[in-house]
């Protein structure tokens, strides 16, 4: 099995366990597709997944991560390291902010909130500003998040 994180332009963002030898298509799939009018142009649909692993549909490449489609160069996916791929402040949907350890989903929407208000988030240290994130949740956030 590989557990991959898809976001971006698609209907349905989370989290999805798929059967080993699975590829971007897949995923997408699992995700519900593509949103109408989403350029699939730099995603390599046919590529096989790797365990932990982000891709993220349809969003220009300073908003991936300073990269392509999918968080690296020409659609691919960030390259697997046996953890979890840091979550993008800047980009990542009040839903895959929930599914983070201690973030509900009141808290992810004042992650959010926080991000439209002030234009994104420069470092992760700026997490501290939102309201609800004390020192504690800081420290359990900050190695999960970039951003």
């Amino acid at each position: 099995m590989v557990v991959v994180d898809v976001g971006g332009k698609v209907r349905r963002p989370g989290v999805f366990t798929l059967p080993a030898g699975s590829r971007v298509t897949d995923a997408l799939r699992a995700a519900g597709g593509s949103r109408p009018g989403t350029d699939l142009t730099g995603l390599n649909r046919a590529r096989v997944l790797q365990d932990g692993e982000q891709v993220v549909v349809g969003l220009p490449a300073a908003a991936a991560g300073g990269a392509g489609a999918g968080g690296t160069p020409a659609g691919a996916a960030s390259p697997p390291t046996g953890q979890a791929v840091p979550l993008s402040l800047s980009t990542a949907t009040a839903e895959q902010l929930d599914a983070l350890p201690g973030v509900g989903p009141v808290l992810a929407r004042h992650i959010v909130e926080h991000r439209a208000e002030h234009g994104g988030f420069r470092s992760v240290a700026e997490l501290r500003d939102v309201s609800g994130i004390g020192e504690r949740r800081f420290a359990d956030l900050a190695p999960l998040v970039r951003p």
